[in-house]
């Protein structure tokens, strides 16, 4: 079968020694932590220390501030190394492009992006180093633009000294000792992504300094010495380290067979991923000669490489939800813009406003031309779940001529799933908005013969409300009652003979739903036209955005549950308001690392965690539509029964 080897490779995993103290901080061996690793962010004024003797030089030769150019080439070499790191951990994450040449099919977890989160404290040592190197050895300011013949030399020292110096250090550190020590913490990530280059001790990149330094002060001192040599064997470096940590193989099969001597010269990201793997095998830093010479090089590299290269194919997901972007800064809240940013909830931050103007760029084209795209995944109980996003922002959902085209959109992602064999899509958000598409119904009717089940997921959605709201609540104030979900919790509370205040100006919706309801409860469900109805009610839950004037007419203590997206600010300091619908993931989720907007980590909107629980209990029907009230108690219950846990716990469904 295509892929087998691949699998079975990748589950033959190496169990690395249960000595991970260091992310509390409590490892004791010599120079394990980093000088700097209290000092969050303030690290960086190192580089504004930098910036400030390049801008105001404390010496002055004859050609001015020229003296301190040396400052400028450490901050833009810098900038360049860490946009260099930045685009490889881009790519990494854009599983639409790259999906089917992913060496691991794990995903990245929120424990190792953490463990990662420092990862460029090894450009602060460089940086620290340079300095020290200048101050050293002044003639390194008087480099000159080029000298071709630094190009032979640099490559030299690098192949007959940085090479073999490695090489053997990377065997010593995985003596019993150091590996314990130190070595450790860098295989401990489970899934190779470029920043796990830059996750060691702060020892192992002193070493580091050594073995990336040889071939640049060497030929210095030698006398073929540039700036461009020094620029380009350091990027080249980075570049290298950032191929062999990636968890994408990007370099094709064929080029080894057609340049067998090719194959000794450079690795690939599967040569180093086998490494981490199997950690008696492939130690060398970018050229396998040298496991050769040494016999370490593990034999079964040619074939996985070539399997991995030549996949055409990759695990189908049993369970997609499909969502869509939220706006213009909330596009920037993807793992392939900033991992870290997409990693915590989302919220505005300053850093992302620059982004905004190629931001809207971007959404022009893919306005003009896109098709729905895998953004994230995640493993439950040994099936794949995947996130896919319709390429539309929020607004043109509410522009009528794009109505057909997001269908469109919506209905060749249905589609697709049906072909892989996905057994349950889940429309989040605006995509199963009733006046677009009937809440699913609309591709449930064109395909009728649809295997994938078609799932809009407010089942869950109006069960984690109603569960919010406090048993001795006798009167609620319901804004958006004649919605989908808004039908749903006044009908389902009318059989908690709870008095619902519906606001709605029409009469004759209100009549229709009121007539849903046994005749004896009919007169729990009242229209009320005007926020003023609601003076006296301290339980208000909202479906449409409520204006700080609509909310002054809630009484002090008043607490306002919602379900309206985007969310309602809260003007009421004397109210309390409650978050949107969510719930929990359960425990044993794998290879999570992604916050689903403003969720918290491992939470996600009560929709999608509405899907999860129509998947996992294998039901065969659609969930389109009206929301059955019947269906709210079997919904919530098998929630529960399989893990889920809602964010707001009171005891109002199910006992």
């Amino acid at each position: 079968m295509e892929g087998e080897k691949v699998t079975t490779m990748i589950q033959a995993r190496i169990t690395i020694p249960d000595k991970r103290t260091a992310f509390s901080g409590t490892t004791t061996a010599p120079l394990f932590a980093w000088p700097w690793e209290h000092y969050g962010n303030y690290k960086y004024l190192f580089y504004v220390a930098l910036l400030a003797k390049y801008l105001y030089p404390t010496t002055t030769t004859e050609e001015g501030t020229e003296g301190s150019s040396w400052c400028l080439h450490i901050l833009l070499l810098f900038l360049l190394r860490g946009l260099l790191y930045q685009l490889w951990s881009s790519y990494d994450y854009m599983f639409f492009l790259n999906r089917t040449r992913r060496i691991s099919e794990e995903g990245i977890d929120f424990k190792q992006i953490d463990a990662e989160w420092n990862w460029d404290n090894f450009l602060i040592l460089h940086a620290i180093v340079a300095v020290l190197a200048y101050w050293s050895f002044p003639s390194l300011t008087n480099l000159p633009l080029w000298d071709g013949r630094g190009i032979f030399c640099c490559l030299a020292l690098h192949i007959g000294v940085s090479e073999p110096v490695y090489y053997w250090l990377h065997r010593l550190l995985h003596s019993p000792n150091l590996f314990t020590d130190y070595h450790w913490l860098h295989h401990s990530s489970k899934v190779s992504h470029p920043f796990t280059a830059g996750h060691a001790t702060f020892l192992e990149h002193l070493v580091l300094c050594i073995v990336i330094g040889v071939p640049i002060l060497g030929t210095v001192f030698i006398g073929y010495g540039s700036i461009s040599i020094l620029y380009s064997y350091v990027l080249l470096f980075d570049m290298l380290r950032c191929l062999g940590h990636s968890n994408v193989e990007v370099i094709p099969h064929h080029l080894f067979e057609n340049i067998p001597l090719l194959r000794y010269l450079v690795y690939t990201p599967t040569y180093h991923n086998i490494h981490h793997m199997d950690m008696r095998t492939n130690f060398c830093l970018f050229m396998p000669v040298y496991d050769i010479l040494g016999k370490t090089i593990n034999t079964r590299y040619w074939d996985l490489h070539k399997d991995i290269s030549s996949r055409k194919k990759t695990s189908a997901p049993g369970f997609v939800f499909l969502g869509h972007v939220v706006d213009i800064m909330a596009a920037l809240h993807t793992p392939f813009v900033f991992r870290s940013f997409n990693s915590i909830p989302f919220s505005k931050k300053f850093f992302l406003f620059p982004f905004w103007p190629p931001t809207f760029l971007v959404m022009l084209a893919m306005w003009a031309k896109s098709k729905t795209f895998l953004v994230s995944f995640y493993n439950l109980r040994g099936r794949l779940h995947q996130t896919w996003v319709v390429p539309r922002f929020g607004f043109q959902y509410f522009l009528p001529f794009a109505a057909d085209g997001i269908n469109k959109q919506i209905e060749e992602a249905i589609l697709r799933a049906d072909r892989l064999g996905v057994k349950v899509i889940s429309l989040a958000a605006l995509n199963k908005n009733e006046s677009l598409n009937g809440g699913g119904t609309l591709f449930i009717n064109k395909h009728p013969d649809l295997k994938v089940r078609v799932v809009h997921g407010n089942t869950l959605t109006a069960a984690v409300i109603l569960n919010e709201i406090p048993r001795d609540v006798d009167e609620v104030f319901l804004t958006g009652s004649t919605s989908k979900l808004g039908r749903a919790i006044a009908l389902y509370l009318a059989r908690r003979r709870v008095r619902v205040l519906m606001l709605t100006q029409s009469t004759e919706r209100f009549l229709k739903i009121q007539k849903e309801a046994p005749e004896e409860l009919q007169k729990f469900l009242v229209q009320v036209t005007k926020y003023q109805a609601a003076k006296q009610c301290k339980t208000w839950i909202i479906g449409k955005w409520t204006t700080p004037r609509e909310q002054s007419w809630a009484p002090s203590g008043t607490h306002f549950h919602q379900y309206v997206v985007p969310p309602v600010i809260p003007f009421r300091r004397d109210c309390t308001f409650g978050k949107l619908a969510a719930m929990r993931l359960p425990e044993d989720v794998e290879g999570l690392g992604s916050c689903e907007y403003t969720m918290e980590r491992g939470v996600v909107h009560a929709c999608h965690a509405g899907g999860v629980v129509h998947f996992l209990e294998g039901w065969k029907h659609h969930e389109v539509g009206a929301i059955d009230v019947d269906q709210i108690d079997v919904v919530w219950k098998a929630a529960l029964r399989h893990g889920l846990k809602p964010m707001q716990i009171s005891p109002a469904i199910g006992g």
